[in-house]
């Protein structure tokens, strides 16, 4: 089953240590329904000196997040809601806020 959240997404994290913060999908795990999101669930990870130009030292990566604890962000709204899929007569699918009715 493929996650409903894509990449490119504008979520807002609903649990955890990050509540209330929203960013950028990075990257998406749809086998165990995780992503990766921008400025969220940062971790401190030792980084040895590759070259010359790259410097080495302690950088904070985003780790990845489950994604029950995101919610898309409507950009009429301003805030995370639950979203529908419509399907139009051309068959192209589009996102629709179930709080607002308008296409995210």
């Amino acid at each position: 089953m493929g996650l409903k959240i894509k990449k490119g997404d504008k979520v807002q994290v609903l649990s955890g240590k990050d509540r209330g913060k929203t960013g950028k999908v990075l990257k998406v795990f749809s086998k165990n329904s995780r992503a990766v999101v921008e400025g969220v669930n940062l971790v401190k990870k030792h980084m040895r000196r590759r070259s010359e130009s790259e410097p080495g030292g302690i950088k904070e990566i985003p780790t990845s997040i489950h994604a029950s604890n995101l919610a898309l962000v409507c950009p009429q709204c301003g805030r995370g809601t639950r979203f529908g899929v419509i399907v139009s007569e051309d068959k192209s699918k589009a996102k629709v806020c179930k709080r607002c009715q308008q296409a995210i």
